[in-house]
């Protein structure tokens, strides 16, 4: 299993949006970078993903699970880009913010960071477990 990030503007998409979605899930798509496409493509059933909120909230708010691996995304007219299908998970029990992740020293490597315009990211595995500390699940 890996880890992931996923961003989403909550006043487009939000966790809460997911949350209602049910165990169908609903498609995670529109992504337009080739990078974070990538990342979508090596996405498989089962992986987890933290839910962040970027632009309102700047934090990490939830987990949903890859529920179907990489297909092309029915938004792209082109039929360049994918999407994955993702299903919501728990919310967190305090979210964390991006203030807080900055903070943390041996987080400092995370591409949240490094890379703060990319919407879909891997998550190394001791990163996952210091992200899931800070907000309370055990």
């Amino acid at each position: 299993m890996q880890y992931w990030l996923l961003k989403s503007e909550p006043d487009v998409w939000s966790i809460d949006q997911q949350m209602k979605a049910g165990k169908k899930g609903a498609n995670w798509d529109g992504v337009r970078n080739f990078q974070a496409a990538k990342n979508l493509k090596s996405m498989k059933k089962g992986d987890l993903c933290f839910f962040y909120h970027s632009n309102i909230g700047k934090e990490i708010v939830g987990i949903v699970e890859v529920i179907k691996e990489s297909f092309v995304d029915p938004s792209d007219k082109n039929k360049k880009f994918v999407a994955i299908k993702v299903s919501f998970k728990k919310y967190l029990n305090k979210p964390v913010s991006l203030e807080m992740i900055k903070k943390n020293k041996y987080l400092q490597n995370l591409a949240l960071i490094k890379q703060s315009r990319l919407s879909v990211m891997p998550i190394d595995t001791k990163s996952w477990k210091i992200l899931n500390k800070m907000s309370n699940i055990r």
